[in-house]
Parts: structure tokens; C-alpha cells; sequence
């Protein structure tokens, strides 16, 4: 017997996938036209990972828990490995300037740092669990954290993927906070990320660029640097409040660049206008609610630190994504967890909602056996007089 948590977590994923499915299909039409002679090439690809990532999902929920601590290093271990034949080896593949996917003969290309996140997550959950008794010391939880975790975030740092190597800090740093460490701490790693994460912006001329289109977009250059942003911004004022109608959107006709993935939000506030942006805003509220839910009932701090690190993955992200359509961010490149196209990220991202619904269904089963334990005791108590 599962509890409501699980059943609100599977509910709003399986509808979000839905919905990501319907609307990259609207989005991608004409871009797939344009590239594969067919509206539906983007549209059954993305379909083909979900109907993958739902059963993995589904696999993944029942597993115990010791199969996720004892899988730990060697995922880790795996996507470190697979990334370091992208950024070393000419199985690498680059894009728009990243080289982060790997290509392995007529295997479609994959993301390895897809895999790393779900790594990170089993691999801080573990090893913090362990660490719980001593979890204020210095050198026994911060240091041995930024030297596995961090030499797996660099890895992904190489390759150029700036958006990835924010949220893998901000699954680290979210995990640590929950799983109680010192705030001294913290804000320590904190300051000493966010100084890396500058610096490695500011390594690449074409990141400089985004950053300053960003900073005065009034004197962007409107056809380089401004362009996506600015069409960005058009395609959400176009939808004004209900939107132009479902397969509407004028941006998806090679105006927009990245519009089923990065940008797909805009062609959503688009289509189905505010109303439509909101709903997408409130599902990712539920989502978030249910997991602050399953992280205040399990008392296990494995589960806890799981659980949270991948909410700070799926809604940090999701917020990322949204924030750069609005321009409230630079440019980061990474997508809307669920919705946008990208077949590595969303199976990557159902395996971990997956996890987090094992541990959810662990946690219901100790809370039931703990309850019977409890009816059965009272008896035996009244009994003796107590």
C-alpha cells in the first residue's frame, strides 16, 4: 500500500510528460519538416523515450532502497567515464559550441552528464547517509563531497555545458543543506561555486556575449547575440492571455532557435498564452510540493538527501529554463525537465522521479509496519495494568 505522496508524484509526471509530448510536437512540426521531410520525426523520437523512461519509471519504483546505495559508484563511476570519452576522444560530438553528447556508432547520440546527475544524487544520498553521525565535521563530509563530486562536475565543466555544471552544483549544495550540514559550511562552498561558475563564464567569448546581451539588452545585436531572447519575448507577447491557438505559433517557422527545447516555454506562452504558462508554472508547484511531502515523511536520511537533490534538480531546472525565456537569466541552454524534447534528459529525469517513488513506497511501508507495531502493543500493555 503506497501512500497519496506517491500517487501525486506519478500523476503529475505522467501528465507533464504528456503535455511535453503534445507540445513538442507543436513546436517541432516545421522544423521537422524542414530537416526529416516529415512533421513527426522529433514528435515519435521524443515518444519513443518516453514510452522507454515510463516503464524504466515503473521499474525503478520498486527497487529497495540497498539497490540504489549499492548502485551508487558504479553510475557514477559509468556517466564519469562516458564523459570522458566525449571531451577526450573523437566519440565526442559538439553542439552549438558544447561538446557534451557522445556518439556510439548507430546508437542515437547520448548526454553522459544526464547519467552523472543521477550519479550524483545515489552517490551524496550514500555517502551522507554514512556520514550522518559526523555530518558537521569539516573533513569528514565537505572535503571527501567536493573532491568525488566535484571531479565529476569538471568533467561536464569541460566539455563547455555551463547550464549542466550550474545544476549539478545546485543538486550538491540543495542535498548538504537537507541532509543538515553546518550553514557555515554551506555558504562556504556556496561563495567558492559561484566564483568558479563566473569564471568558467567568462572563459568562452561566445558565453561574454550572451552575458552581455543580457546585461543591456537594449544594444544587443538584434540578428547575433539578441536574437533568440528578442524572438523569445515576441512569441510570449503574441499569446497575450489565451494564447493563438494550439500549432499557431509563428516563432516555430525557423524564428526561434531551440524551440522544442531550450525555448519551448515560449512557444507554450505562445499557443496557449498566460493561462497556458501558468498551468505549466502550477504543475511544476505540485510537483515541488510533492516532494517536500515525501521528504518530511521518510525519516531516512538516504531518502531524504535523494529525494531532495533530485527536486533541486527537476524544479531549479525548470525555473532556470523558465527564467531565461523571460529573461531574467543569461542564457544557460538547458531544458524544461518533461516537456522539452531531448531523449538522454528524459529518460534521465523519469529514472530519478523513479527512485524518489521507491524510496516514497519504502517509506509508506515502514510507516504501516510501525503503526501495526504500535495497535499491537497497546493491548499487550493494557493488559498488564499500564
Amino acid at each position: 500500500m503506497v501512500s497519496s505522496n506517491f500517487y501525486l508524484l506519478f500523476g503529475v509526471t505522467v501528465f507533464m510528460v504528456a503535455f511535453g509530448l503534445v507540445m513538442v510536437l507543436s513546436s517541432s512540426s516545421v522544423g521537422s519538416e524542414i530537416d526529416d521531410s516529415s512533421s513527426f520525426s522529433v514528435f515519435f523520437r521524443q515518444g519513443t523515450y518516453a514510452l522507454i523512461g515510463i516503464p524504466l519509471l515503473l521499474v525503478a519504483s520498486r527497487l529497495p532502497s540497498t539497490f540504489w546505495k549499492r548502485s551508487a559508484w558504479l553510475v557514477l563511476a559509468g556517466g564519469c567515464v562516458l564523459q570522458l570519452l566525449v571531451i577526450a576522444t573523437p566519440l565526442g560530438v559538439t553542439v552549438n559550441g558544447n561538446r557534451n553528447w557522445l556518439q556510439l556508432g548507430p546508437i542515437p547520440a547520448l548526454q553522459p552528464s544526464e547519467l552523472i546527475k543521477v550519479g550524483v544524487v545515489l552517490w551524496l544520498g550514500m555517502f551522507l547517509a554514512k556520514k550522518q553521525h559526523r555530518i558537521t565535521q569539516f573533513s569528514h563530509t565537505l572535503i571527501p563531497t567536493v573532491l568525488v563530486l566535484g571531479s565529476s562536475i569538471i568533467l561536464v565543466a569541460l566539455g563547455g555545458d555551463l547550464g549542466t555544471t550550474v545544476i549539478l552544483i545546485m543538486m550538491v549544495l540543495g542535498g548538504l543543506f537537507f541532509a543538515g550540514i553546518p550553514l557555515r559550511h554551506l555558504v562556504l562552498l556556496t561563495a567558492v561555486s559561484a566564483t568558479i561558475a563566473i569564471l568558467t563564464a567568462l572563459s568562452r567569448p561566445n558565453r561574454v556575449t550572451r552575458i552581455l546581451s543580457f546585461l543591456h539588452p537594449a544594444t544587443a545585436d538584434y540578428s547575433g547575440s539578441g536574437w533568440q531572447i528578442q524572438n523569445g519575448y515576441f512569441a510570449l507577447g503574441d499569446g497575450g492571455i489565451f494564447g493563438v491557438g494550439l500549432g499557431n505559433s509563428k516563432a516555430k517557422w525557423s524564428w526561434l532557435p531551440a524551440v522544442d527545447t531550450d525555448f519551448i516555454f515560449a512557444v507554450i506562452g505562445e499557443e496557449l498564452g498566460l493561462i497556458g504558462a501558468c498551468v505549466v508554472l502550477l504543475l511544476i508547484v505540485v510537483l515541488g510540493v510533492a516532494f517536500l511531502r515525501i521528504i518530511r515523511a521518510t525519516p531516512d536520511p538516504f531518502a531524504r538527501v535523494v529525494t531532495a537533490s533530485i527536486m533541486v534538480w527537476i524544479i531549479g531546472q525548470a525555473l532556470v529554463n523558465i527564467a531565461v525565456v523571460l529573461g531574467l537569466v543569461p542564457v544557460l541552454g538547458v531544458p524544461l525537465p518533461l516537456i522539452s524534447a531531448g531523449g538522454t534528459a528524459l529518460i534521465s529525469s523519469l529514472l530519478a522521479i523513479g527512485i524518489v517513488l521507491s524510496l516514497s513506497r519504502e517509506t509508506d511501508s515502514l510507516l504501516i509496519t510501525q503503526s501495526g507495531a504500535n495497535m499491537l502493543r497497546r493491548p499487550a500493555e493494557r493488559s498488564t495494568g499500564r
